[in-house]
């Protein structure tokens, strides 16, 4: 007596196929593909070299002679050079007084000028009408209609485009924004997402004397990113990465880390950026938490294994001398290949690449990023990317770790793999043959208005 019947096997064989089908479609969903990045570049006039930013700090009345050399020692030791991109408003002398008209000036440029270039270097791939996911992260700007309602209309993108704007979320909302699209590709199948990161300037500049609330001004610059993101696999010979993982950690249950970045008015009513001696402290245990669950997912076990066997070792011989060693202990080479540090800072690029046992080779790209454009918020993560590429690092097979930290105070890092061996024209072509030698030479602060700091200043009236 025959199990089954003809008809019977047929419906099963079916059934079977049906499945697997459905089961390897659902594993391309996951997978988050990225096309292609622009940053913003601004124009020539827009530059804050030592001269501009003379001019900018001389126009503050609040401040006096201390103040003035609180600001030189910053900027002296703060890693940015002379070729950042200022806010327009601030530039011509309105950064007391901005209007809701400079703000939408600011955005304005740098998405569209950054979704421009991405969509003419895609054209005959994907074209606006495809987009079926825009994510917009800008922290302090979030007027009605929304930016990505802006975006929208001037593209002239299809009806059922969802679209997500994100406030609020500091210089990590980039990778924040990459996560939100990668949970959405699970749902969605052949989708293709928009990814704009930026941040307004000009209507946040501090016009007071707060100096933990001046460390903004002197660190923070005009800049973005805009990332093409799909699940599809028609496109993957074409991407450049692919997602490997992403991992968020978020310490805000503790009140000091809360509360050490934080957007506020000083004592006399100046509206500014809040940045406290606890920033540091706070990113280094938001780090440490989001590592702890990303590191596992992409180092080889015998890696793992052996820093178990080492760790232990130590407990018994060295236990309170422990916490004094430098460095995780653990050998991230073994399993990632570049290291793209959030360029918020000299002290925060150094202290990453020291906990983590860094090299200089590992940090350089962070640096340089902070040196030619500054701390361009949720985009920086992008032109550290960006410089890798044009110095033709990226090869085939390489992962790249990338780390971001943000207001909250939140961790929040991804990885990628390289597909394909990358060295395209990007934001630093017409500076990459002056790097990293450019950044060696002397602040030029010092040299012009180290006269500041002569004690004979204290008897005169700056």
């Amino acid at each position: 007596m025959e199990l089954f019947s003809l008809p019977s096997l047929f419906l099963l064989s079916t059934l079977f196929v049906f499945y697997i089908i459905k089961f390897l479609n659902k594993r391309n969903q996951r997978n988050c593909y990225m096309l292609h990045y622009e940053c913003f570049k601004g124009k020539d006039e827009r530059k804050l070299d030592t001269e501009t930013c003379a001019k900018v700090v001389e126009r503050n009345k609040h401040l006096g002679l201390e103040e003035y050399r609180f600001l030189l020692r910053t900027m002296a030791s703060s890693g940015i050079g002379e070729e950042t991109y200022g806010p327009i408003n601030v530039l011509q002398g309105r950064e007391a007084s901005p209007t809701l008209l400079d703000a939408y000036s600011e955005m304005d440029e740098i998405m569209f000028e950054t979704l421009d270039k991405l969509f003419h270097k895609t054209k005959g791939l994907v074209s606006p009408s495809d987009i079926d996911i825009l994510v917009v992260n800008v922290s302090l700007f979030a007027p009605s209609p929304s930016l990505t309602s802006r975006v929208i209309n001037r593209y002239k993108m299809r009806e059922d485009v969802k679209s997500f704007n994100l406030s609020g979320l500091g210089c990590s909302a980039s990778v924040i924004s990459i996560d939100i699209v990668q949970r959405i590709f699970e749902t969605r199948e052949n989708a293709i997402a928009l990814v704009v990161s930026t941040e307004t300037m000009g209507p946040h500049w501090y016009c007071g004397k707060d100096r933990s609330m001046m460390l903004s001004n002197c660190l923070f610059r005009a800049g973005g990113s805009s990332v093409l993101l799909t699940n599809a696999a028609r496109f993957k010979n074409q991407a450049l990465m692919k997602l490997v993982t992403v991992v968020r950690a978020h310490v805000g249950s503790e009140d000091e880390a809360y509360s050490c970045c934080m957007q506020m008015e000083d004592k006399d009513g100046h509206p500014g950026f809040l940045l406290t001696k606890y920033l540091k402290k706070a990113a280094a245990r938001a780090l440490t938490k989001n590592l702890q669950v990303l590191l596992p997912r992409v180092l080889p076990v015998k890696e793992l294994i052996r820093y178990a066997i080492v760790r232990a070792l130590k407990r018994r011989t060295t236990a309170k001398r422990e916490s004094s060693s430098s460095g995780i202990g653990l050998d991230l080479k073994t399993g990632l290949q570049h290291f793209c540090i959030h360029p918020g800072g000299r002290a925060i690029i150094e202290g990453v690449g020291t906990s983590l046992g860094l090299t200089e080779f590992d940090i350089e790209p962070s640096r340089m990023a902070l040196h030619r454009f500054g701390n361009t918020s949720s985009g920086g993560l992008w032109y550290v990317l960006g410089y890798m590429e044009a110095k033709k690092r990226l090869k085939k097979g390489d992962k790249i770790l990338m780390m971001s930290m943000g207001a909250g105070f939140e961790s929040n890092n991804c990885v990628w793999e390289v597909l394909k061996n990358l060295g395209n024209k990007n934001v630093w072509e017409d500076s990459m043959d002056r790097y990293p030698e450019l950044s060696k030479i002397p602040n030029p602060f010092v040299e012009k208005y180290d006269w500041i700091n002569d004690d004979t200043m204290s008897f005169i009236r700056v």
